[in-house]
């Protein structure tokens, strides 16, 4: 019995026995170019500068992703038939959901406009891709069947809550993921108690909990909301993001004038600040590794702009953090930003590239709960009786868990930070 073992931080062993069809599948999915390249995407971007053992991978995590989905599959077929090409379906889709994600996730495609879920199914679409090639000679039509899968089009509800809803295969795996790897001890919770309480409510088809995993949901969501709290909209991790957004506008824009010298024209770099088109090789090329040579480059060139948040990123100068959350007039939270720009501006910096302000309608929210109470029963809970409630109206924790974190913070370069404190000083007498 052929049997490949990837041995995982978060679970342990993850096994393919590769006679088995839909094993033999994933893991030569595993090893086509597409999903190795997520191997040079870190899933945290620039976290590392303030946990610095946050360095893992998006393959990693998508390797926990599909392992978690196949827990999850595992506890429903006790007690539910599950349809063994719908099982191959899902798996695939989780394994495969990441693909399309860029440099520095999130904060790069803000800036270059592209869509990670767009890219993921473009390139299972793409006969071209070995991605798409393993999967057509599973079944012909396996490539459309994971590109509407990731899409959203599952063929049974509960079988897209397995990717995609309140409570995913992803975000059960990247908070157990980041919660290790960052060592914070923020995002721990009993996955596998939560995962003994997995069903289905049949009435609608959702994925649902049984009322044996109530207090395993509340630590998960308790885990999702600390983890925002404390990881992702830490001051350093959020300051450096506001950078890397700020150096690849300013690339961008010295590309689009024709001002910048490295990289060449028809590099993947070059092209994907312009926001052109890239073929599926082009983009497996494009990963942090390529742009940070290009920080690297940029670092030690003619713009000073460009220089001064490459420098700041590679070698830690993170912009410093003044918070203004107490201000809760958005009239009088303008005047002290532009009280601050007047300290920048007089002191001889660029306000476009030397301070930003950072507020939370501005972050990429998933946590730790839908903006109201109501919409927290995208989490189905069944009693004894079967009856099946919204999460809302069962635990009473949901409400406050819901209520979105709020922050504002004014984020400085260092030389100019002591100025900008003083003028803030002043303004506020």
């Amino acid at each position: 019995m052929a049997e490949k073992i990837i041995r995982d931080p978060v679970h342990d062993v993850i096994a393919f026995r590769t006679e088995r069809p839909v094993d033999g599948l994933l893991f030569r999915l595993i090893n086509a170019a597409e999903f190795q390249r997520l191997r040079r995407v870190r899933q945290l971007g620039f976290a590392n500068l303030a946990y610095p053992g946050a360095d893992h991978s998006r393959y990693a995590h998508s390797l926990g992703v599909m392992e978690t989905a196949r827990k999850m599959l595992g506890q429903l077929r006790h007690s539910f038939e599950i349809d063994r090409e719908d099982e191959t379906v899902c798996l695939a889709a989780c394994l495969l959901h990441d693909l399309g994600h860029g440099p520095f996730s999130h904060v790069f495609e803000r800036v270059n406009g592209f869509d990670h879920e767009s890219l993921t199914r473009r390139t299972v679409e793409d006969p071209d891709s070995e991605v798409h090639q393993i999967l057509a000679a599973h079944g012909p039509d396996l490539p459309l069947q994971v590109a509407r899968f990731i899409g959203g089009q599952s063929p049974r509800r509960f079988l897209g809550d397995i990717l995609s809803s309140q409570l995913d295969a992803d975000r059960l795996d990247y908070l157990l993921r980041d919660n290790l790897m960052t060592g914070s001890r923020y995002g721990d919770y009993d996955l596998g108690w939560l995962l003994h309480a997995l069903t289905i409510d049949e009435s609608s088809g959702r994925l649902a909990v049984t009322w044996k995993g109530v207090s395993a949901v509340e630590a998960y969501l308790q885990s999702r909301y600390h983890m925002y709290r404390n990881v992702y909209f830490h001051k350093v991790v959020r300051g450096a993001e506001g950078m890397v957004k700020l150096a690849l506008q300013r690339a961008r824009r010295l590309a689009v004038q024709e001002r910048l010298h490295w990289p060449p024209r028809d590099n993947v770099v070059y092209k994907s600040l312009l926001g052109q088109r890239l073929t599926t090789e082009e983009f497996t090329d494009l990963d942090d590794i390529s742009m940070l040579q290009c920080f690297k480059l940029w670092a030690s060139g003619d713009d000073a702009p460009l220089a001064a948040l490459c420098n700041g990123l590679l070698y830690r100068k993170v912009y410093k953090t003044i918070d203004l959350t107490h201000v809760d007039s958005p009239d009088r939270l303008s005047q002290l930003v532009r009280a601050a720009e007047v300290a920048v501006e007089a002191a001889g910096g660029d306000i476009a590239y030397d301070l930003f302000l950072d507020i939370s309608d501005d972050a990429r929210v998933d946590a730790p709960l839908p903006a109201s109470g109501k919409d927290a029963g995208d989490i189905l809970v069944r009693d004894v009786s079967g009856k099946t409630s919204n999460f809302a109206t069962v635990s009473p924790q949901t409400y406050a868990l819901s209520q979105q974190l709020k922050f504002q913070r004014l984020h400085v370069a260092p030389q100019w930070v002591e100025r900008v404190a003083s003028a803030l000083a002043r303004a506020s007498e």
